[in-house]
């Protein structure tokens, strides 16, 4: 593991980072659905499309937040970070930019592989699992998830995505936060 990448796992334990903004829409029994506020994402591809891990992308992205644009500016790190397969295509990797932020004044990127995003509000459901979040068990995971929304009737609408909360190289398995988090279009009856 590069030393910068360790130095900064180690610094952002210590601290509490900023999550997306949302508001809870409507609670099961092993599920939530959430509608997230309009947020900025900086997005990178990642070298592999499994969910074990980042491949590369989380690097990357750091790099931007850690000074690595054409300001030379620091940005907050934020949770969680996201992984997901575009289509089951196009792996990607990516992280909330914090709220005070706008897309105009967001420092642009050195690395031509990070895009800053505008994502607009989004209703999401979203499945809480700890422990760890290998390949298997998050597409597992996804499969029982989208056949419960199904089941449910409730219409999905985009890509699934993992969200890891905790630093996976510190933080006890039984004690991670992970999320399966699906865009779905929800009507409340």
């Amino acid at each position: 593991m590069p030393t910068l990448t360790r130095a900064f796992l180690c610094v952002i334990e210590m601290v509490q980072y900023e999550e997306p903004k949302y508001s809870l829409v409507a609670s099961f029994d092993n599920f939530e659905i959430r509608r997230y506020e309009q947020s900025i994402m900086a997005i990178t591809e990642r070298s592999s499309s499994n969910y074990q891990g980042s491949s590369g992308g989380f690097q990357i992205i750091a790099n931007y937040i850690f000074g690595g644009n054409i300001s030379g500016q620091r940005i907050a790190m934020t949770a969680p970070v996201h992984i997901w397969n575009e289509g089951s295509e196009i792996p990607k990797l990516a992280f909330t930019m914090p709220s005070q932020y706008s897309l105009s004044d967001l420092p642009k990127p050195n690395d031509s592989r990070i895009k800053i995003t505008l994502n607009e509000e989004d209703e999401v459901a979203v499945w809480k699992f700890s422990g760890l979040a290998g390949n298997r068990k998050t597409l597992r995971l996804i499969s029982k998830f989208e056949t419960i929304l199904k089941e449910k009737e409730i219409e999905i609408t985009g890509d699934p995505k993992l969200a890891i909360y905790d630093n996976p190289w510190s933080t006890l398995p039984f004690a991670r936060r992970n999320e399966i988090q699906i865009p779905v279009r929800y009507d409340i009856e």
